[in-house]
């Protein structure tokens, strides 16, 4: 962590953060890919419930069997999205708790970032929902709430013109307005991840401190951001691509001949792999970065760099948000004890 212990700039962030992803690369890959293979698995159901021919009974526009596979969805539905939800809490905390011994010179396994976040699960579950509702559930209620009475009024007949596209303007203002404030929140809180996992805050206190901790460098993650953003566009892009080819190769060989099913499966199943495969790869840089950005900000502003150094030194105490781990031994800030030195 030496080469980094100073102000950094965007260049340099971006730099450390694919050396950090080049160096650590299975391990950042494997706890990113938990997530979406569970995805992937639990899917299976969701196609099974429309594509199996039979699998409620009877024919196309049967009303009995139509709620027959709506209750099923619903059912595969219900389970599905607590047990998503679950394992990607449990990725992303582990891909944070990667990154800060990644950045600290420490060296983690797999299991043992997965295993860090056990303790603090429903700490950082709260986290990711509080962060939705309050940098997207609540601006969107309130842009409804100011844009639905003036479609409403827009709707009426005999409105005048006018006063229409007044109005109408009005609202494509109040919907400007509440996506600037979804990003500007959404930048705001980027790094509470990793105040949350660094400084074993509570998930409304990481919130805050992400808040404080982000001022004047929120450009600089909006940049990052849509980097990432260009990078997935190029990915499924490639997917899109291959299932083109694979549907043109379907059409020339002649619809409905065996050649053509294996090349029409055989490009869907493809972009399926480019798109999870994109993901998979593509998901840790954010959180890598977004570490970086913490103790970059730590040290512009709290001079992080000296209590580092200190405690390198062995001139000071480690930091008192260390806790107890199990079996009574003591971690380091934001440093799992399965870590090898």
């Amino acid at each position: 962590m030496n080469e980094t212990l100073r102000p950094s700039t965007l260049g340099e962030i971006l730099d450390r953060t694919v050396q950090l992803y080049r160096g650590n690369f299975w391990l950042f890959a494997g706890t990113a890919a938990m997530p979406m293979v569970l995805a992937l698995v639990l899917m299976i159901p969701f196609f099974g419930i429309f594509a199996i021919p039979g699998i409620a009974g009877g024919a196309s526009g049967d009303t009995t069997a139509t709620a027959i596979r709506g209750a099923a969805f619903g059912g595969v539905f219900l389970i599905f999205l607590p047990v998503y939800l679950a394992v990607y809490v449990f990725a992303i905390a582990g891909i944070t708790q990667a990154a800060v011994s990644a950045h600290l010179g420490q060296k983690l396994t797999i299991r043992a970032a997965l295993k860090s976040a056990r303790p603090r699960f429903w700490t950082y579950l709260w986290y990711l929902i509080l962060q939705g509702i309050l940098a997207g559930i609540l601006p969107a209620i309130a842009a409804v709430v100011v844009i639905g009475p003036l479609i409403y009024l827009i709707s009426q007949p005999g409105a005048d013109v006018a006063a229409s596209v007044a109005l109408g303007f009005v609202a494509f203002l109040a919907g400007a307005a509440a996506l600037g404030v979804i990003a500007w929140l959404a930048l705001s809180y980027s790094m509470g991840m990793a105040v949350c996992v660094v400084e074993k805050n509570s998930a409304w206190d990481s919130l805050m401190r992400a808040m404080k901790l982000s001022r004047g460098t929120r450009g600089r993650i909006l940049v990052l951001f849509l980097l990432i953003v260009v990078l997935s566009m190029a990915v499924s892009m490639f997917g899109y691509l291959l299932a083109a080819m694979a549907g043109v190769v379907s059409a020339v060989v002649g619809k409905g001949s065996a050649a053509a099913v294996v090349a029409a499966v055989a490009g869907a199943a493809l972009y399926v792999v480019i798109s999870i495969g994109g993901q998979v790869v593509l998901q840790p840089v954010s959180w890598i970065a977004l570490v970086l950005f913490y103790y970059d900000q730590r040290i512009r502003k709290e001079g992080f760099d000296i209590e580092w150094m200190m405690q390198q030194a062995g001139m000071t105490q480690p930091a008192p948000m260390a806790q107890p781990a199990a079996g009574g031994i003591v971690s380091a800030p934001g440093v799992h004890p399965d870590i090898v030195p």
